[in-house]
């Protein structure tokens, strides 16, 4: 402990209390005990509980509609193979991700499905140095590890190039969380596809819905009511699109008449809405099912070349778009 102290920057018994969990620290000297431990690749003792043939999963994902989707594809690969699993909230917070890592390997998890944060640096390197693999899932990330999630520059274009073929020429966006890589592929592919159209954007055509319902209310309410307001809106998830859909409803401006909601991501009661949502949606399942399938492959063969699979999505044509579904555009 004396090196992580040393390297960290504390004192020993502070250290202590970190790996020991004996007494709340703040959170940045917390981050810096762990990171220093991962880097110096110190082995806690094992906690007494998960043993065996355990899968850990870190993710924010558990208020969200469509997890119960990706757990279902987890869990049913996990079985078929003899494993259970352990999952661990990490709020999308860089330093509840790492809580969350030292606590899963702690339990002495054989690999971790991890759906990072915006900066999941510290988490990797943690796991990195206790030899335990990592599969990333969803949101992809610059790092040498075994990775699944689904197309999404292309996908949100297709979303724009229908729009456009309705002739949509006001058209904007409310993204989701900054710094995450699936917010900024999707921005880069609504940026690529309305020039590809010849649309025009502004400061104001792409507004953060922050990954929440409440920021993207806002943000739907700032578009709406702006001196030019858009005639159609993409959202980047499903967050946001309930978002939007809340702000629509309580400014009185009705979908699909007064402006076109299409969207990123899929959820069982999307075609429940009135008008049912027009999205992009995403191989939950399959994702999940992948995630496995490459953990147990690198838990079986350690030095394999790390894979990176990216899936294709589906459109789903419903009415918020403003068109018959059954037209073929």
């Amino acid at each position: 402990m004396a090196d992580i102290a040393r390297l960290s920057g504390v004192s020993v018994t502070t250290v202590s209390h970190v790996i020991n969990r004996t007494r709340p620290v703040r959170e940045e000297t917390e981050a810096a005990v762990l990171a220093a431990a991962g880097q110096l690749g110190y082995q806690a003792a094992p906690a007494g509980g998960a043993t065996g043939r355990v899968l850990g999963i870190a993710s924010s994902a558990f208020s969200n509609p469509s997890f119960s989707d990706l757990l279902h594809g987890i869990e049913q690969v996990a079985s078929r193979n003899g494993y259970s699993l352990l999952l661990s909230d990490t709020r999308d917070d860089a330093v509840t991700e790492l809580r969350a890592m030292t606590e899963l390997i702690d339990h002495r998890v054989q690999a971790i499905l991890l759906a990072p944060s915006a900066e999941p640096g510290a988490a990797l390197d943690y796991a990195r140095g206790q030899d335990v693999p990592v599969v990333v899932l969803d949101r992809m990330v610059d790092a040498a590890v075994d990775q699944v999630g689904s197309d999404n520059v292309d996908s949100i274009g297709v979303l724009v190039d229908h729009l456009a073929g309705l002739g949509h020429t006001r058209i904007a966006m409310i993204s989701g969380m900054p710094g995450l890589s699936t917010t900024e592929e999707r921005v880069e592919g609504f940026r690529r596809a309305t020039a590809r159209h010849g649309i025009a954007l502004d400061d104001g055509s792409v507004v953060s819905g922050q990954g929440a319902d409440e920021a993207s209310q806002e943000a739907m309410t700032r578009l709406m009511t702006s001196a030019q307001p858009p005639t159609a809106v993409v959202t980047g998830n499903n967050r946001a699109t309930i978002g939007a859909m809340r702000a629509a409803r309580h400014l009185g401006v009705e979908v699909p008449r007064d402006v076109a909601l299409v969207g990123y991501d899929d959820f069982d009661w999307a075609d429940l809405f009135h008008p049912r949502l027009t999205v992009i949606a995403q191989p939950t399942t399959q994702i999940g099912e992948s995630a496995v399938d490459l953990a147990v492959s690198r838990i079986l063969d350690p030095d394999r070349a790390p894979r990176r699979l990216t899936l294709a999505t589906t459109f789903v044509h419903r009415e918020s778009c403003g068109c018959d579904p059954h037209d073929p555009r």
